[in-house]
This record gives C-alpha cells, structure tokens and sequence, in this order.
C-alpha cells in the first residue's frame, strides 16, 4: 500500500507539473486531425444513432463521394467542439454505451484490443485460462461468452468455444471499438446478455486516401523487443469507394519488471514464451448509386501464433506446455441499405466465417519432445455461415417501427492426434509408440447448430425531446449433431436437444436541452451456452453437461450527460444487473469416479456499480479526461467441495473472478507548441478475484497503480512521430495467480498520411 500511495503522488506530480504554465502560455491554433471515416453500414444500433429520427432526403455529392444531409446546414465545430484538442474526446451515447475512437487508440498507444478496451468505463481485460495465453474482456462483470464481439455488425463466433483471444484484434485499421453496456438492442442479433464490442472498419472519404505506420518496441533496458507496421489505400467517387490495408506484428515477447524474483518455472528478465506474431490484411469495395443506397462486399483475414508462458510457481509437474502454431480468422460478407421511398429502408447482411485453429502441447519445458500422453496435436477446423434481413419505416415525426430476421449456422470439427497410447491400445489390443509420431489417431468430430432470432422494435416520440424505445425478440437454436470421443468409451454422439427463449428490453431518453440527456433502460436478455460448456472433456479435465440451461441477465441503467462548458462534458451511469442460471465450472466426481470439474447453472448472480467519465476543454493548449468505474459482484451459489480421490477434503467457495472493484484512468494534454503534445496519464485499479490453477482456492490480487506517458510531434499535418512509456515506475502486479504482467516499456513510432 505504501509503494501505491508514493506511486499515486509522484503520478500526480507529473500531471500537475503539466498544467502548471498554462495559464500563462499564449493560446494556440489546433492542429488538423485526420481521423478515419467509420464505416456507417458496419455501425451497430448503439446510442443516438438506434434512435427512429425522421427520415430526412440527401442531396447529391458534391464532386469528392460526399452526400449531403437536406436539413439546415450545422455550424462549423469551434476548436472546443472538434476533437482535436491535447486529449481526446470520450463518446457516450443514449443507453449507457461507449465508443472508443481511432484517435484514442492511437495516442494512448492501445495497438491489440483487450489493451484499447481498458480506456472505457466499465470494461477491463485480463489473462484468462493459464497456459492458453488468451486475453478476456469484462463489460460490467459479464465476460466474453456473455458479450459478443462483431466486426462491421458480423459475430465473429468460435462454434465450439467462444474462447477468442482478443489480443489478436489489432486496431491500426479501427475507425471505432463500439461498446454497448447492459443494453444491446434486439436489432443486433442473439446473445448480448451483458452488452456488445462492435469493430468499426474504416471507409475512405477522399478521392485518393493513404496512410501509413511504423512502430518499435523495446523493453525496460532497451532490449528490441518487435516491430509493428501499417499501410493503407483508399479511394472513394460518387458511385463506388475501393480500400485495401494490412497490419503486421512481430514480437519476441516482453519483459517482466526488474523487481520480480526468479522461481523454477520463470527467470528473471524476459518472460517465457510470450512471443507472438500477427498479420491482418483486408479489402472492401461499394457501390454508392445514390445519395441513400449502399451496396457493400468486404474481406479480412488475419493469422497469428503465439507462445503461451508457464505458471510462475506450480510445479513442473502440473504444468501444460503449449503452443499456437496458428490461430486464423477470416470473414467474408455483404452489407447493403436501399431506401424505400421517403420513409422506409432495408438492410441485409450475409456473411461466411472461417477459423482454422492449432494447439499443440508437448512433453516438458524444451517444447521438443512429445512421446508422453499429456502431448497431442489438437486442430480446430470450424466455419459459419449467416444472412439477417431488416426492414424499418417512419411513421410521421411521431413512431419508426424496425424488424429483423436473423439465422447463422455454425459447423466445428476436431480431429486430435495424441502421443504415447496408441489408437489400438485403447482396447488393450496394441501397444507401442515411437517419440515424435503420433500414434493416436482421433476420429472427426463434428457439431453443428442453426441459430435463429426474430425481432421488433419501437420508437415512439411523443414530444421532439423524448424517444421511448420497446424491443422484443425470440431466439432459438437448433443443435443437429455433437460428436465426441473419449479413450474410455471411444467415439459417441449425444442426443441433439433445441433451446429457445425471449428476450425484452425498453427504453426512455430525455434531451432536456440540445446537449443535456437523462435516460434509463432495463433488458432482459439470454445466452446460449457453447458446445464446449455443454460437451467438451477439456483433455479429460472436464465432464459434460448437456442438459446446461441458457443464462438470463436483467439489466437496469439509469444515466445523464451534460456539456458542464465549451468543448467540456461529463457522464453519470447506475447499473444493476440480475443474473439467473449464472454458469461456472464447478469441481465434482467424474462418471468415472475421479474428480474433475463441470459447468453448471451454480445459482444467481448479483452486479451493480457505477461510471463516470469527464472532459474537461481548458483551452485550446490544455485538456484534461477520465473516468471511473466502481463495480460490485456477488454470486449465490450453492456450496461446492473440493476432492482427494472420492473423499470430500474441503469446501470450495465461488466466487466471480476478473473483474476490480474499482478502476481509474485519468489523463492531461498539454501543448506548448502547435507541434508538440505531451499526455501523461495514469491507470489504477483495486484488488480482484482469482483462484489457483486447480480452482480449489480463491484470494484477491493486489490493488496496482501505472504511470504512462506518451509525446506526439507533428512538423506537418502529414506526418507525425512518437515516442512513448507504459508502466514508468517498473511496477510489479499481477491480476491473474501466476502470472505477472509486463513490467516498463518504450515505443517509437512514425505516421504518414495523404
């Protein structure tokens, strides 16, 4: 606590030493901020932009692609409006969501995901699953398999786990990460039980757009640690846009701070096995008849592999030694609006999805050798394929009525090869296998589901200033085959069983002036368990549960948002949520008599919190922006026991894991010169629940307190450089038992743009 407190006051010296010459210095002209178009037809239903406004017709482009809106003119945004001030701006919208712009990420140095989601409120990521080296993130307690994740409105969907890596979402090519929190409209399809993560891709606005990046990573000495590239091209006439782009990343890992303390499993200096390596390329061409209609194919594929650290105090002897030789995403889909008339519309989205995934284990720490039975080979070969269709009209300026119909199919096959046992061995009726070749051969393994949803919603204006918004839809799931094999009962199918259910939620909005907004919001919202919950033996560590039952999460907003001055805003939110058939591995006694864990509807679930976030626009060399997030779960659950062979040796107590109880970002800008910014700013976040690696024990982290700091020079409105520190003081946390996080950092970058 000591080393806290002194960290939070020298963090706070910086930032004050940074407003000190303010209000003496003279004020100076902004500078030209090129941030990305969004891609409007990949925006999902969030905020102002679900609203039913009437429709208004647009006029034909004006010679660069641009239509233009029929009704008055807005004003020219002053430099207190625009978003091009030391900081950036924070976006919240009219049901409690968040928006992090390109901008953000790109001066908070935020380049994967789960690092840029951490600037919202109410949402943290964290290392999940010990030694498969995944990122998850937590929107208001729920996780990803209860908040889904899209790309331009598309579910990017692992049919047999859900378990994504959000580290491997890299953001160079993100126009905006939209959040929707507790609130997910029925329009954006099933399962938003505890909200949504939208990828905005970008979409070019000129004629000829180009852009370019470099940036270098080093450690705490200086070590190289990686580079990081990206390019784009893009183009955009009155009848068509075309745009192509790629990211790559090389990184030989990261270092753990200077004060972390050697053990048998993790020395000292780089951490093992945290390397990684990502590429990203993708494409999209429109069509753009008119000023309202807009036909859209778009394609994006990204490849990545990636160690996986060991547990920095288990033994050995327990620990998994595994690898991603890939991990391989890729989307294909179509997007189109046509206007019907004056008052109605319809859009379609059809997509197929592919994901190719490599995990490979081996016998011991050398990564080598793979003779014993605890080495496999295990791919994943899964594939979606999906259509919604949704219509809307206007009535008037007083009710728009929207429907949607969605279906999706998902396929996933394994197939895994093992080491020592040898396929006819299972049996007793053969023995013998060579190091190195794989003797066990798994059958192909196939599940297969049909996903549907229908869906209607209101907005009714019974005053300009008030929108009251109702929803409704019913989901159901049609499971057509889940195979398995295990060694002791070899190849099987379980019995196919359909889920269905519905889901509600409503809405009110008061803009009591043409800033200032109160709103509140309640959704009662399912989700489906996956294949992996239901069926998978987790290598043997788990057993299933077919008859696992959907989640259910009531959730209620209360929120207000003013313009306190120029340029300047802050937002109030009160959340509660209420969850019932809450989901959790639970350790148990096998069928085979040998304790395991599995998946169960242990109870309820209780979240409630609250988040504020705040810009402050000094003047036009000075801003200062945060937000806090203050959040409590407690789950009621009945009791579990823990187990040595059949007898019970203790009592597991549940608890939710991931999420602070608090967590605070705050940051100032200042610019001396037109050229240069400098931006401090500090992350903190209290303790947290985590549990040992056999999930027998839970404890609480400690509480960790991070000083960044990044400085932008801009000779030109072209070109920009960088330079930039995480974690400045080396400060050792860790969030998840084992696993220490990366100690201080440096980064150098570079930005063209035509």
């Amino acid at each position: 606590m000591t080393r806290l407190l002194t960290t939070t006051a020298i963090s706070g010296g910086v930032l004050l030493a940074l407003s000190a010459p303010v209000s003496a210095q003279t004020a100076l002209p902004p500078i030209e901020v090129r941030a990305p178009k969004a891609f409007e037809l990949g925006e999902i239903k969030v905020g102002a932009r679900r609203l039913g406004v009437p429709t208004r017709s647009a006029q034909p482009g004006n010679g660069d692609g641009d239509g233009q809106d029929a009704s008055p003119a807005a004003p020219t945004p002053s430099a207190a409006q625009a978003d091009n001030g030391p900081t950036p701006k924070q976006h919240t919208d009219d049901f409690g969501g968040y928006t992090i712009t390109n901008r953000q990420m790109e001066m908070f140095s935020r380049d994967t995901l789960d690092s840029a989601v951490n600037l919202a409120p109410g949402v943290n990521s964290q290392l999940v699953g010990g030694t498969r080296n995944e990122q998850n993130i937590y929107v208001r307690g729920f996780d990803r398999w209860q908040v889904p994740l899209t790309i331009d409105g598309v579910r990017v969907y692992l049919p047999a786990d859900n378990r994504l890596d959000f580290a491997r979402f890299l953001t160079a090519d993100i126009a905006e990460v939209q959040i929707a929190k507790g609130y997910v409209s029925v329009l954006d399809g099933p399962g938003g039980m505890g909200g949504q993560i939208n990828l905005v891709t970008r979409k070019p606005s000129r004629e000829l757009e180009l852009e370019g990046r470099a940036k270098l990573e080093f450690g705490r000495d200086g070590t190289f640690l990686g580079p990081r590239a990206y390019a784009y091209a893009g183009t955009k006439r009155d009848l068509y846009y075309a745009q192509l782009s790629g990211i790559f990343q090389t990184m030989d890992g990261w270092m753990l701070p200077a004060s972390y303390r050697s053990t048998l499993t993790q020395g000292w200096g780089m951490r093992g096995q945290s390397y990684s390596r990502d590429f990203n390329v993708s494409a999209k061409v429109g069509v753009t008849p008119n000023a309202t209609d807009e036909y859209s194919l778009s394609f994006n594929r990204q490849e990545g592999q990636k160690g996986a650290p060991l547990h920095t105090t288990d033994p050995l002897s327990s620990q998994r030694f595994w690898r991603w030789p890939y991990w391989r995403v890729q989307n294909l889909y179509f997007l189109s609006k046509t206007q019907l008339g004056d008052a109605s519309y319809v859009k379609t989205r059809g997509y197929w999805t592919k994901f190719d995934n490599g995990l490979t284990a081996y016998d011991n720490q050398s990564f080598i050798t793979q003779s014993l039975q605890r080495s496999f080979i295990s791919p994943y070969m899964d594939y979606s394929l999906g259509a919604e269709v949704e219509a809307g009209h206007q009535f008037g300026d007083i009710d728009t009525l929207k429907a949607l119909f969605f279906y999706r199919f998902d396929n996933h096959s394994e197939q895994q090869q093992g080491f020592g046992r040898n396929t006819f061995g299972i049996s007793g009726a053969r023995g013998g296998c060579f190091t190195g070749v794989p003797c066990l051969f798994e059958p192909l393994q196939t599940s297969q589901e049909d996903t549907y949803s229908v869906a209607v919603e209101n907005t009714f204006h019974p005053r300009n200033d008030i929108d009251l918004v109702a929803g409704f839809s019913y989901d159901w799931r049609h499971l057509r085959q889940a195979d398995e094999f295990t060694t002791d009962r070899g190849f099987f199918r379980y019995t196919p069983k359909d889920v269905q259910a519905p889901n509600y939620q409503g809405a009110a909005i008061w803009h009591y002036t043409d800033q200032d907004r109160l709103y509140f919001n309640v959704s009662s919202r399912t989700r489906y368990p996956t294949l992996f919950e239901r069926f998978s033996s987790r290598f043997g560590g788990q057993t299933s549960n077919p008859g696992l039952k959907p989640e259910r999460a009531t959730n209620f907003d209360l929120g207000w948002s003013s313009v306190f001055a120029p340029g300047s805003r802050v937002s109030v939110d009160l959340f509660y949520s209420l969850v019932d058939k809450f989901i959790q591995g639970v350790p148990v006694i096998g069928p085979d008599g040998v304790p395991t864990t599995q998946q169960q509807n242990v109870g309820s679930a209780r979240f409630w919190g609250a988040e504020i976030s705040a810009d402050y626009f000094v003047r036009e060399d000075f801003s200062l922006g945060g937000n806090l997030t203050l959040i409590r779960r407690r789950l009621n659950a009945p009791t579990a026991f823990s187990f040595s062979g059949t007898n019970v040796t203790g009592i597991v107590t549940l608890q939710p894991i991931g999420v602070p109880d608090a967590k605070l970002i705050f940051y100032a800008g200042y610019r001396p010169i037109r050229q240069l910014t400098i931006m401090p700013n500090i992350e903190m976040a209290t303790s947290r629940w985590t549990s040992v690696s056999n999930g027998l024990v839970y404890y609480r982290t400690n509480p960790y307190l991070l000083t960044n700091l990044n400085v932008d020079y801009q000779p030109t409105d072209n070109i920009k450089f960088q330079v930039g520190v995480r974690n400045l003081f080396d400060q050792l946390y860790t969030v998840t038992d084992g696993y220490p996080n990366p100690g201080r950092s440096f980064y150098l970058a570079s930005k063209v743009t035509f």
